[in-house]
């Protein structure tokens, strides 16, 4: 759902799973991450770490989406380095807000 409502604005890319994500991220540079934190293989919490650790991908904002009850996971995520934790349901214009004050807009020819 949020996929298709950020596609109205912003070029996306998907992944499967962290592990998959994290690929993708190794190929191409995102401007933004945006994460769920329950992800099967690589949850959102070691992704935001990996990409954290990585000297070409660690400055690129990271926007964790998280279903989790409690504050609990939102510290985790920012301890991970999340620069902002989105509690679900969200609405996607509050996710499409947030990604465009993350990064520049980009526009498909």
């Amino acid at each position: 759902m949020y996929a298709e409502f950020l596609r109205l604005e912003f070029h996306v890319v998907e992944a499967g799973d962290g592990v998959a994500a994290l690929e993708l991220m190794q190929q191409t540079c995102p401007d933004v991450v945006v994460t769920d934190l329950a992800l099967p293989r690589m949850d959102g919490f070691a992704l935001i770490e990996r990409i954290r650790g990585d000297a070409r991908l660690r400055h690129v904002p990271v926007i964790a989406l998280s279903g989790y009850s409690g504050t609990e996971h939102e510290d985790r995520a920012r301890q991970a380095g999340s620069d902002l934790v989105l509690m679900k349901p969200c609405l996607p214009e509050t996710l499409a807000q947030a990604v465009a004050s993350a990064t520049i807009r980009r526009k498909d020819s």
